[in-house]
């Protein structure tokens, strides 16, 4: 189930991996919450994030991370 967002949209949390991870995503790291603004396709299946914030990170296939995901609501 997801969490009431403004604009008639729902947050839910979603387990995000290098293959599902999506432009949007809302990913906290220890209290620092970043968006994913851009994602690049790397070698061996993985992928390099780029936050709004401008900084990186590369997940391999196997890494999993919990993030929230704007769903529209139709």
């Amino acid at each position: 189930m997801g969490v009431p967002a403004p604009g008639g949209a729902l947050l839910s949390s979603v387990e995000v991996t290098a293959a599902t991870v999506q432009r949007g995503d809302i990913i906290d790291f220890g209290g620092q919450v970043c968006r994913v603004s851009d994602l690049f396709q790397l070698p061996q299946a993985a992928k390099q994030l780029v936050f709004e914030s401008g900084e990186l990170l590369a997940i391999q296939a196997r890494t999993r991370l919990t993030a929230l995901r704007l769903l529209r609501r139709r």
